[in-house]
């Protein structure tokens, strides 16, 4: 694991955050909730996804699509925690 491919999963990650947050209002944590959500997901997913898969998805492709994916399934998961524990 190198510094870069942990840093491009984060960004990857907040960004899919945001992105699944702007899409399932419901879900939301906000923007920034979003956005920190995402990075901590695409971080572990991104690392997880390296050690599981691979040389499948391997690189720059490997980071960005296990970092994108992480941040929306930690951030779709704090969302509906949030709204479960909310009521």
């Amino acid at each position: 694991m190198d510094l870069t491919g942990l840093l491009v999963q984060a960004v990857s990650g907040a960004v899919g955050g945001s992105a699944a947050g702007a899409a399932a209002k419901n879900y939301s944590l906000g923007a920034v909730g979003n956005a920190i959500a995402g990075a901590v997901g695409g971080g572990i997913l991104g690392q997880l996804m390296g050690n599981f898969a691979g040389q499948m998805i391997e690189g720059w492709v490997g980071d960005i699509v296990g970092g994108g994916v992480g941040g929306i399934v930690l951030t779709l998961v704090a969302g509906l925690i949030r709204n479960m524990t909310s009521k």
